[in-house]
């Protein structure tokens, strides 16, 4: 009996299997976090609250997309937030004078090619993604802090920030793009050649390539997605806080692996799921919400993340997920 099977009891293996067991367990903790938050505070089962969770959740969702995808692929994206963040300040050069195409073609753009990029550089350089990721990192970093020259962009279009602040039949517009990503996601990951390659690349590359499976395209494929779904993500950031600057995507990356990892997707790759994500993201929304009710310091947030991404990989090893062959 291999430690998995001892760590999850043989009827719940049974009826969900292993990774079903931890997005079960992932289920338990929000249900739980909604009865401990509803009974702390008075304020947390009301419609203002229910759509400040709801816009934050999407929002994280967007921001950890392109992420997961990655994961599992069996590889990481640090750049994910400064790519967001020279994204949003290119897009948002053209949004404020009313060019709204423009800026999200701009916006798309630099998101796909700092992700092609990143791509290039893993698949056919054969750089770790760690590193290669990294250093993307500082380069749009960088990037974005000249273009911008330390001023703050703002001031879009009504029309552009509907999908920011805007409502369609009662409930957040942002809420609804998160749903559609979802979906979307899920369908390409499930039901497509493309998708179910990503899987087993993640799985085991040495195997993926012996099946004559186009590893490095896919791979490259693989982080062009992240950055294209990353700038999407940072259009979405701009219309909903009507701003740009060089510093928006600083504090992202941390949450955005926190989302990845609480919504079950094993950091060794071929397991997971964008809809693990996006439990995930709502954890995380309703944690930050919970400290916010409560009075909580702020401070204390980014410890808490930290936790939360240790105690989510540690029951990701107790589910089931362990270093697998041919990584």
């Amino acid at each position: 009996m291999t430690p998995s099977e001892l760590a999850i009891p043989r009827p719940l293996r049974t009826l969900f299997g292993e990774r079903g067991f931890i997005v079960l367990t992932r289920f338990l903790a929000l249900a739980a976090l909604v009865v401990a938050l509803s009974l702390l505070s008075p304020v947390f089962l009301t419609w203002g609250n229910f759509v400040v969770v709801a816009r934050q959740a999407a929002l994280q969702l967007l921001m950890s997309a392109g992420l997961t995808v990655v994961v599992l692929a069996g590889g990481i994206d640090l750049s994910v937030g400064a790519v967001l963040a020279l994204a949003a300040c290119l897009g948002a050069t053209w949004i404020a004078t009313g060019h709204i195409a423009a800026g999200v073609a701009a916006g798309l753009g630099v998101g796909l090619a700092c992700g092609l990029a990143n791509g290039v550089l893993v698949a056919y350089a054969r750089i770790p993604s760690f590193i290669a990721t990294y250093g993307m990192l500082w380069i749009a970093q960088g990037l974005s802090y000249a273009f911008t020259k330390g001023n703050v962009i703002q001031g879009f279009p009504a029309g552009f920030r509907i999908v920011g602040t805007g409502f369609l039949g009662g409930i957040p517009v942002l809420l609804w793009v998160g749903v559609a990503v979802v979906v979307l996601l899920q369908v390409l990951l499930h039901y497509t050649v493309f998708g179910r390659s990503i899987y087993a690349i993640g799985g085991n590359l040495s195997a993926a390539r012996r099946s004559g499976m186009p590893v490095r395209l896919r791979l490259a494929a693989v982080y062009g997605l992240s950055g294209l779904l990353t700038g999407f993500a940072a259009l979405i950031v701009i219309a909903r806080l009507n701003s740009a600057e060089s510093s928006i995507g600083e504090d992202l990356l941390l949450p955005a692996i926190a989302a990845v990892c609480l919504g079950g997707t094993s950091l060794f790759g071929g397991a997971g799921s964008v809809t693990g994500t996006a439990i995930g993201s709502l954890i995380l929304a309703l944690i930050g919400n919970g400290m916010n009710l409560l009075v909580i310091d702020t401070l204390w947030q980014n410890a808490v993340m930290g936790g939360i991404v240790l105690l989510s990989v540690v029951m990701d090893q107790l589910g089931g997920a362990r270093l697998l062959p041919g990584r």
